[in-house]
């Protein structure tokens, strides 16, 4: 091969690069930029810091789709460019795409230059990371300068002195800013930059940019300090915290914004972790109570979110006193969306309230929760049972609440349904045979005729999980024989339940068992009218036939097995051929790899 051609081959995945970055279907465009990597490694370093590179830099997209992949591709691209000391060839591309109009593209490309920071050297972070952040904080445009937010606390701890001190000099002009959405980046920032500074420059410079933020005149902006104000009270002692942002930190619990007030509630644990139990005590207690009383349901559903890990925090005597009366409270909410978040967290409280105070006060509102109109409340408050139960003890949970529970067996959404179901195994290993029989049994065999094919199913492996639990004898004695009238019955629904829960009960039950009651009825039904439930019943060959080999039925598999597979296997309909020839498939392996 001559020179020339060798050249010609080298360049020609540049060459169809360029071809589908000018096509006009931006859907080819996209999939070029995701193939920047490829390019890029049959190219080699050099070439693509030379080549590749400065042409992404000069034909810069005008589709928003193309320019978000492209900004997410450059960020994994420093080992292509030749490692972490060519990375900084890779900023200007992406400082081009910090300043677009598209939110998502900026995002994407501020993400992207923290990354490619985050690897530079101080070197490289003073010559061309540094001169970036001054140039996108001094733009024209508010998109750069909403950008640049962003990218001061990636850089901060690579920097010398005298670079963060100019660092902390221009976040404070962009925390001054005219555009509203300047400030609400910069105050969304805040936090990580707080992380970055040392505790002198938090008090000196930090605290006085959040005081600001706090009273900014936007609530857009105000409510974005609130993870600021978390993450100074992570640096200062109790006393600094005090003094310094007790003030801002009791206007924005009482703002007059409801975003503001939300926020706060929705981060009240990690504040409350953060200030200390003094101020705990004297401050936060009060406020959360009326947090939980506010007149908005958006604030009333994030503090209710934060009633367990908040109650953690503090004593006994005070969520009795003060907590419990605002979630009686709740529990009766107009709003749904606040009583579905109680259901969800109210079961946190039992471990730390103990079996009394649970008993007294938690069981009539889970029996409140129980019975509320809106599915979702039901449902999430029967998801947390087994807190309860790790309490209370099943005998009093089932004194209590079953009788809720079973009314619940008929619920009109199936997912309330699937609950209980899920929760059954839980009940009966805590109630014994006995209990479980009288009050439970009946219910079980009901949900396999349920209307709801993810009923049926979760029903059949709930009597896989009780057989495990009450033993094979009982499993021959109260389910099996109920199943096997289903296989007659004229509905074909309940036919094809009753392969479905003979195959999940198969697993669990002995040879006896399997030979005498399950076998023989999935044989039968291997000859049923409907399609549908012969390929279910190849299928379901298809997982006993290795039980049964385990269980040294190889006659039963011979003799009776395989002629209903081979019979199946030239069935009229195709479904019904391929699961045949499956399991007849699985037949031989197992009789090979056991014979």
């Amino acid at each position: 091969m001559s020179a020339a051609d060798e050249t010609d081959e080298t360049l020609y995945p540049i060459a169809v690069l360029i071809d589908e970055l000018k096509h006009e279907d931006a859907s080819l465009r996209v999939n070029a930029v995701r193939r920047l990597s490829t390019i890029a490694l049959a190219l080699g370093p050099e070439r693509t810091r030379e080549e590749l590179i400065p042409f992404l830099e000069d034909s810069i997209d005008d589709e928003d789709e193309v320019l978000l992949v492209l900004a997410e591709e450059l960020g994994g691209f420093v080992d292509h460019v030749g490692g972490a000391q060519f990375g900084h060839i890779l900023l200007p591309t992406l400082e081009t795409l910090a300043a677009v109009e598209e939110t998502v593209v900026r995002d994407k490309a501020v993400e992207s230059i923290a990354k490619i920071g985050g690897l530079l050297t101080q070197r490289q972070i003073e010559e061309s990371y540094i001169p970036m952040i001054k140039r996108l904080s001094t733009g024209d445009w508010f998109t750069s300068r909403t950008s640049a937010c962003g990218l001061y606390a990636p850089a901060y701890a690579l920097s010398s002195p005298a670079t963060q001190d100019e660092l902390r000099k221009m976040y404070i002009q962009l925390c001054n800013d005219d555009t509203p959405m300047v400030r609400r980046a910069a105050g969304t920032h805040l936090a990580k930059l707080a992380k970055k500074v040392s505790k002198e420059h938090v008090i000196s410079d930090i605290i006085p940019l959040f005081r600001q933020l706090a009273l900014d005149e936007q609530d857009s902006v105000r409510l974005l300090t609130v993870e600021s104000l978390v993450a100074i009270a992570e640096v200062l002692s109790p006393e600094e915290t005090k003094a310094s942002i007790l003030e801002p930190m009791r206007a924005m619990c009482a703002d007059k914004s409801w975003r503001v007030r939300y926020m706060i509630a929705d981060k009240y644990v990690q504040l409350a972790n953060a200030v200390g139990p003094e101020i705990i005590r004297e401050d936060l207690i009060s406020a959360f109570v009326t947090l939980l009383k506010d007149a908005e349901a958006e604030v009333r559903t994030a503090a209710a979110g934060q009633v367990p890990g908040f109650a953690m925090l503090i004593d006994q005597e005070s969520v009795l006193r003060e907590i419990l009366p605002c979630v009686k409270e709740l529990v009766s909410d107009t709003s749904v969306h606040v009583r579905s978040a109680l259901a969800t967290q109210i079961s946190g409280l039992a471990p730390y309230l103990g079996k009394n105070h649970t008993i007294e006060h938690l069981l009539p509102l889970f029996l409140q929760l129980l019975k509320d109109e809106a599915s979702e409340v039901r449902l999430a408050i029967i998801s947390k049972l087994d807190r309860v139960n790790d309490v209370i003890g099943i005998e009093l949970l089932s004194q209590s609440l079953l009788p809720a529970i079973i009314e619940l067996q008929e619920d009109k959404q199936w997912r309330v349904r699937l609950a209980i179901i899920e929760n059954i195994p839980l009940l009966a290993s805590q109630l014994g045979v006995a209990f479980f029989d009288e009050k439970l049994a009946e219910l079980c065999m009901n949900w396999l005729g349920d209307s709801v094919f993810s009923i049926r199913e979760a029903a059949a492996i709930n009597l896989k999980k009780l057989t495990e639990v009450f033993g094979v004898e009982w499993a021959q004695q109260a389910i099996i024989p109920k199943i096997l009238e289903m296989a007659i019955h004229e509905n074909y629904l309940y036919r094809m339940t009753t392969v479905f829960a003979l195959t999940a009960i198969a697993s669990a039950v002995n040879g006896d068992a399997l030979r005498d009651f399950i076998l023989p009825t999935v044989i039968t039904l291997a000859a049923d009218p409907i399609p549908n439930i012969r390929f279910n019943v190849a299928k379901s060959f298809e997982q006993i036939i290795p039980l049964a080999k385990k269980a040294n039925l190889t006659s039963t598999v011979n003799e009776q097995i395989k002629p209903a597979l081979a019979k199946l296997s030239d069935d009229s309909d195709l479904d019904v051929r391929y699961y045949a020839k499956r399991a007849a498939i699985t037949a031989w392996y197992v009789q090979k790899t056991s014979g």
